[in-house]
C-alpha cells in the first residue's frame, strides 16, 4: 500500500475511533513503527491531525455560535417538533422556567393560552408570550447579552433563588457523558440556577447536540429528569441516559419511527 493510501485510511480510522496509535497503524497496515511515525508526521504537516504521545487524534473543530437572530432564521423542523412536545407538558396553573435558547423559543411559541406562569431571562421568550393574554410572565432583569438576547448577571441569579417552579425547560449546545454544555459561561451560570429551582428539569436538544461537548459545563446528566429530542439516539447514548436516570422522549417514537 502506498503512503497516500495509508494516510486516507488513517484519517478514516480517526473519524470512526477518534484516536490512533503508532502500534495500531503498524498492525493495520503491516508497516514498521518508523513508517507509522512518518505517516503521522506527514499528516501533521498537512494539519490533518494532532500528534499525541504514541499516536494521534483529530484536531478540534469548534462551530461558530451564530447570533440568536441568525439562529432563529434557521430554526429547523426538528426544533419545532421538540418545542411542540415540550409545550404539551405545560398545564394550567403550572409555574415554569424557560431559558434563552431557540429550541425553547419553539416551545414558547406553541404553549397554549392558559393560566400559567413563565419565568424567563429571554427577551424573545417574553415577547412571544406577551401575545398570550392568559400567560403570566416574569422577566428576570439583569445585563443584556445583545447578540444572544438573554439577561444575565448576579441580579438574575439572585432573583431566581426566590422562585420555586414545577418545571424548567433548558436548551444546550452539547449533551454528553461530560454533562450539559454551552458556549457562554454567563449563560451557563443562569441555566445552572434555573435547574436548581425546578422540581422537574427538561432538556430540549435536537439530535445534532447529542454526544457533543462545548465550552462551559453547567450541569451533570444526573441533574436532569427528561430529555426531549427528535430522533432515537444510538444505544450507547440511551444506556448513558438510563445510567443517569434520565427519561427519554423522542419525536420518532411518537410517530412510529425506527432507530
Amino acid at each position: 500500500m502506498y503512503q497516500e493510501e495509508r494516510l486516507v485510511s488513517i484519517l478514516e480510522f480517526l473519524k470512526e475511533n477518534n484516536r490512533i496509535s503508532v502500534d495500531q497503524i503498524g498492525a493495520l497496515f503491516d508497516v514498521s513503527r518508523d513508517t507509522a511515525r512518518r505517516d503521522l508526521v506527514r499528516l501533521e504537516e498537512e494539519n490533518a491531525i494532532v500528534r499525541t504521545r504514541g499516536g494521534a487524534i483529530l484536531p478540534s473543530v469548534h462551530d461558530e455560535i451564530k447570533t440568536y437572530s441568525n439562529r432563529l432564521k434557521t430554526v429547523s423542523e426538528e426544533k419545532k417538533v421538540i418545542g411542540k412536545m415540550a409545550a404539551s407538558l405545560i398545564y394550567s396553573s403550572d409555574r415554569v422556567i424557560l431559558d434563552a435558547s431557540t429550541t425553547v423559543q419553539s416551545c414558547a411559541e406553541q404553549i397554549e393560552n392558559i393560566d400559567c406562569t413563565v419565568i424567563t431571562n429571554s427577551i424573545n421568550q417574553a415577547e412571544v408570550l406577551s401575545f398570550k393574554p392568559e400567560v403570566n410572565i416574569q422577566l428576570l432583569g439583569g445585563a443584556l447579552q445583545k447578540e444572544h438576547r438573554f439577561l444575565y448577571g448576579s441580579s438574575v441569579v439572585e432573583k431566581l433563588s426566590e422562585y420555586h417552579v414545577d418545571k424548567a425547560f433548558i436548551g444546550v449546545v452539547g449533551i454528553s457523558e461530560k454533562g450539559l454544555t454551552i458556549a457562554h459561561e454567563e449563560d451557563g451560570v443562569v441555566k445552572r440556577k434555573m435547574i436548581q429551582q425546578a422540581n422537574q428539569v427538561i432538556v430540549l436538544a435536537d439530535h445534532t447536540k447529542l454526544g457533543n461537548t462545548d465550552f462551559f459545563r453547567f450541569a451533570n446528566l444526573t441533574d436532569i429528569d427528561l430529555l426531549i429530542t427528535d430522533k432515537t439516539p444510538p444505544i450507547a447514548f440511551r444506556e448513558l441516559l438510563t445510567k443517569s436516570n434520565v427519561e427519554l422522549l423522542t419525536a420518532d417514537q411518537e410517530t412510529g419511527g425506527e432507530d
